[in-house]
């Protein structure tokens, strides 16, 4: 059943608190955030931060400033600026939502 109403309720009390700049919410239980790059992995590749391991979460895009969406590879480097979009269970993107 679709219930647009609360889908769209749902995505902007998320995008309210300021930590996000998008979010889409699946069916069972995984979802997708698009926020800026937390400070604590500027300057790291994908693989040496440890998103996935810690936050279990995979970053599936990335966008530069001025630029386009790419994918996201385990070389990628994180530089300030970088917008990216994650994916994961609820809670798991959530709390990545919170490094920011």
């Amino acid at each position: 059943m679709v219930l647009p109403e609360f889908d769209m309720g749902e995505r902007i009390a998320h995008l309210v608190t300021g930590r996000m700049l998008d979010y889409i919410e699946f069916d069972d239980n995984y979802a997708m955030v698009r926020t800026t790059a937390p400070r604590a992995v500027i300057g790291m590749t994908l693989t040496g931060s440890g998103l996935r391991e810690n936050f279990d979460v995979t970053v599936v895009a990335i966008k530069r400033r001025g630029g386009e969406f790419s994918y996201a590879t385990p070389e990628t480097v994180v530089v300030n600026s970088d917008q990216l979009i994650a994916s994961g269970s609820i809670d798991c993107v959530e709390s990545f939502a919170d490094l920011v």
